[in-house]
């Protein structure tokens, strides 16, 4: 095998997000639901004989350092494999959204070259690897929509029904940073559990981040305004800047054309629909 092209890594989008508390060494505790959804990055891997790991902008310009390089130089370094990679990244979804595209890209990376490189490395140690990259990277790995606990370590599978959502980007976006270092960030929502959010998936708790989001970002506020004003409830997905709303009915559907059409100058909007799994799962072995 000598390339892996089109190698799919999709977005997320978090159902709610509450803070139930902060550890000693200052990471929060988070509760939430993470939904994979088709809007999708797409990677292209070329196998490298001198070992060098490079990286091509197919589209938006990324960080020389960013997640993919960074993902292919932890796993050679763990391994002592002696090729490398170039790597081409077509990215589609935006940064600073709270959709999770830098890790899901570093996910399907780590995927990706434990088949091109021939690693056969289980599950759990591309983990392993994807914790020390981000807290997202193990739920892309892992590859199903997931109740998820702790730091973001602690993750269960949860089935979700069919679901078909708008999800619009404003031009500017968050740094995560910003957001949960705020004095007047929320840190003490109530524990939730499983069988309560089974019992209402699409209408369950909110984003705590959310309030904080909307000062530091006014385009968050005017885009949860913009969505209300065609009938849509929305909430914020992860850190933002990007809010979600779940579509009713097949009868909005009829006009969905024409709004998506009518969003604002610069701003990104997409129709979306859910996944069940990931594309990639079954790419690593001990996979569950």
């Amino acid at each position: 095998m000598q390339a892996l092209y089109d190698v799919p890594a999709p977005a997320k989008l978090n159902l709610f997000l509450h803070i139930t508390g902060r550890r000693a060494d200052g990471y929060h505790l988070l509760q939430s639901v993470f939904m994979l959804i088709d809007w999708q990055d797409h990677l292209n891997f070329e196998l490298r004989a001198d070992g060098q790991i490079s990286r091509e902008d197919l589209t938006t310009p990324l960080p020389a350092n960013d997640l993919t390089v960074r993902a292919a130089q932890a796993l050679q370094t763990l391994t002592g494999h002696l090729e490398g990679v170039h790597i081409g990244v077509h990215k589609a979804i935006p940064a600073q959204a709270g959709m999770g595209g830098g890790s899901s890209d570093a996910a399907s990376c780590l995927l990706a070259l434990n088949r091109l490189w021939r690693l056969n490395l289980p599950l759990a140690t591309l983990c392993a690897v994807g914790e020390q990259l981000g807290a997202d990277v193990p739920f892309f790995l892992h590859g199903r929509n997931a109740w998820v606990e702790g730091i973001g370590e602690k993750i269960t599978p949860v089935d979700l029904p069919p679901a078909r959502c708008v999800v619009v980007k404003p031009a500017a976006g968050l740094a995560t940073e910003a957001i949960f270092s705020n004095s007047a960030l929320k840190r003490d929502t109530e524990t939730a559990t499983i069988l309560g959010f089974a019992a209402n998936p699409y209408g369950f708790g909110h984003n705590d981040l959310q309030p904080v989001a909307q000062i530091l970002c006014p385009g968050v506020g005017q885009a949860l305004q913009w969505l209300g004003e065609h009938g849509l409830q929305g909430k914020m997905t992860g850190s933002g800047s990007a809010v979600f709303a779940l579509l009713p009915p097949p009868a909005w559907l009829d006009s969905a054309p024409e709004v998506l059409a009518n969003a604002p100058s610069g701003w990104q909007v997409r129709h979306c629909s859910n996944m069940d799994v990931h594309p990639l799962v079954g790419w690593a072995t001990s996979d569950k």
